[in-house]
């Protein structure tokens, strides 16, 4: 009974250390996935010439009240919608 009760803790010790391994392999390669760079969102670009060189992106001109001359809203960059294929 004894040696029974060995050999069925030693076999589960094995898998729990072979999950423990197979896990931790999955885990790294997601890591070096996630570790690629990605452009910036373009609502974060603040100049012209930043935004109209990225093609998924456009600058929209800054709003001016006519009578007063005043910027009612500034000028910024966002993304381009994406075209409907039918």
């Amino acid at each position: 009974m004894s040696n029974a009760l060995n050999r069925s803790l030693a076999i589960g010790a094995a898998a729990i250390v072979f999950a423990a391994l197979a896990y931790g392999g999955v885990s790294a390669e997601e890591k070096k996935k996630a570790a690629e760079p990605k452009p910036a969102a373009c609502k974060t670009l603040t100049a012209d010439a930043d935004c109209t060189a990225r093609s998924d992106c456009g600058w929209v001109q800054a709003s001016v009240d006519k009578k007063t001359g005043k910027e009612k809203r500034k000028a910024y960059c966002r993304t381009k919608p994406k075209s409907k294929k039918s």
